[in-house]
């Protein structure tokens, strides 16, 4: 119903749009074209004073004069780009050039799309609502990433022993995929999972997720669905198509003794390899209610020892151990990060009060969530 709601709101609200001209018989005309219904239109008479209002303030699209006293249009593009970080605002470049070359500047500069002048009003409407489509479109997928992320944080916040488990999970894991010489969307993966391994506990009763002692067979066939549930929750998002195998995966062994699918060997897939390495070591080296933290000597004893049951991969456990023993700062992870994963989200609801449970008391009588 939340993200109902949010997805709602980003298709009722008017666009935001920019209007960057120093010609105000242009400005006017433009604000006469767009319906005020629909379109919200703020204007800068400068490039400067354009800069100032995006950092101030947010907007859907932005039509930029090429030619503007002072500061180019190009030269304002690329400061949108790269100063503000702004790189999925549509910016429509207006234009009385009809030099290929000037469009290609200003496309390298970062244009979305152009517009050249004299243009009717239909054809700026049009390639207006293309762009605003696309980024409302986009803004909904960030919508609901944010969601699933402050989620799963939620699953974590669950219990005080954890601490920043997940956000230490999704630098380990970059660090060892980096290590093996992955791709960028292949290492965005292994941040996600990071994050989302366990968001499937969600689904898991209380009953169980929080109690004290052993479970029984029973009770473990319904904590093994969390893995599924997980994968479930997040599939339907492209963005994830990388990220749910780890979800799916991290608890697969090398010998096929793993769940859910008891894959075996290279069966597993390598960014679930990646981050059950990651995942187990850092629930070694941290305290949990039921167990002291191990120290880096003990904990990489026991990922070997694992291995050399067939437990795990060789190959990557031997490569993770290289990096804790020869660059053993390099898993320290810094919380400060570009994309925050849900972070900004759920710290606003934490900051409601709602999420203060007094672990104290829970700490004697439960499990941690983020179990192994």
């Amino acid at each position: 119903m939340v993200h109902q709601s949010i997805q709602s709101r980003l298709n009722s609200d008017p666009y935001h749009v920019l209007i960057v001209d120093d010609d105000a018989v242009h400005c006017g005309l433009v604000r006469n074209i767009l319906d005020a219904a629909k379109y919200k239109v703020s204007e800068a008479s400068s490039g400067w004073a354009a800069l100032e209002l995006l950092r101030a303030q947010s907007f859907d699209a932005v039509l930029l004069d090429q030619r503007m006293p002072g500061i180019s249009g190009e030269e304002i593009c690329r400061r949108i780009r790269g100063e503000l970080g702004l790189s999925m605002l549509p910016i429509l470049m207006v234009t009385g050039n009809d030099a290929a070359d000037s469009l290609t500047l200003s496309f390298a500069a970062g244009a979305s799309d152009f517009v050249r002048k004299p243009y009717q009003p239909s054809e700026l409407l049009a390639r207006l609502d293309v762009a605003l489509s696309r980024k409302r479109l986009t803004d909904q997928l960030d919508s609901a990433e944010s969601m699933l992320f402050a989620l799963a944080r939620m699953v974590e916040a669950k219990d005080g022993n954890t601490g920043d488990h997940c956000s230490r999970l999704s630098h380990s894991g970059v660090v060892l995929g980096q290590a093996l010489g992955l791709g960028a969307d292949e290492l965005m993966a292994l941040r996600r999972g990071g994050v989302l391994h366990d968001i499937g506990k969600l689904g898991i009763p209380d009953s169980i997720l929080l109690k004290p002692g052993q479970l029984t067979d029973a009770e473990w066939v319904i904590m093994r669905q969390h893995v599924t549930i997980g994968a479930r929750l997040v599939e339907g998002l492209k963005s994830m198509r990388l990220t749910v195998p780890i979800i799916r995966h991290h608890h697969e062994r090398w010998d096929g003794s793993g769940y859910p699918d008891g894959l075996r060997g290279e069966e597993i897939p390598l960014l679930a390899r990646i981050f059950q390495m990651a995942d187990i070591y850092d629930a070694l080296v941290h305290a949990r209610p039921y167990k002291a933290a191990l120290g880096w000597q003990q904990a990489l004893a026991v990922l070997e020892d694992e291995a050399a049951r067939g437990w795990r991969d060789p190959d990557l456990t031997a490569v993770f151990v290289r990096i804790v023993k020869t660059r053993p700062d390099a898993l320290a992870a810094s919380l400060a990060c570009d994309d925050d994963l849900g972070v900004s989200l759920f710290s606003q609801i934490r900051s409601t009060g709602a999420l203060d449970w007094d672990h104290r008391s829970e700490q004697a009588t439960k499990r941690t969530l983020c179990q192994p």
